[in-house]
């Protein structure tokens, strides 16, 4: 859908990820897609060098976050919340449901 402006099919993944998740990191959203990992890792290098996202470290994981302090973040977070609301509802349930906490150990199913 938004391929065409951002360049790739990768970075709308990434983005509406980001978008619907607040944060993420690269095998994550690989699995979540079933894309392959290094490509996202270039992605998110390329728009880190361009201020888009940031990264800190948790752990030995490199989580990324839209960078707040991106000039057009209002403006490309107003085109991803149109994005996700024209998203067929069967691909927002596989991929942009909201997570929830994992089951407690030894809860009946």
């Amino acid at each position: 859908m938004l391929e065409s402006l951002f360049g790739n099919v990768t970075i709308e993944k990434i983005f509406l990820f980001l978008f619907v998740y607040g944060e993420g990191y690269p095998k994550k959203i690989a699995d979540v897609f079933d894309i392959p990992v290094n490509g996202i890792q270039q992605q998110f290098k390329r728009m880190e060098d361009g201020g888009i996202v940031v990264s800190k470290l948790q752990g030995k994981t490199r989580v990324y976050q839209f960078n707040p302090r991106f000039v057009f973040l209002d403006q490309l977070k107003t085109l991803l919340q149109k994005a996700v609301d024209v998203l067929p509802e069967a691909e927002k349930e596989k991929y942009y449901r909201m997570r929830t906490r994992p089951r407690r150990k030894g809860k009946p199913s």
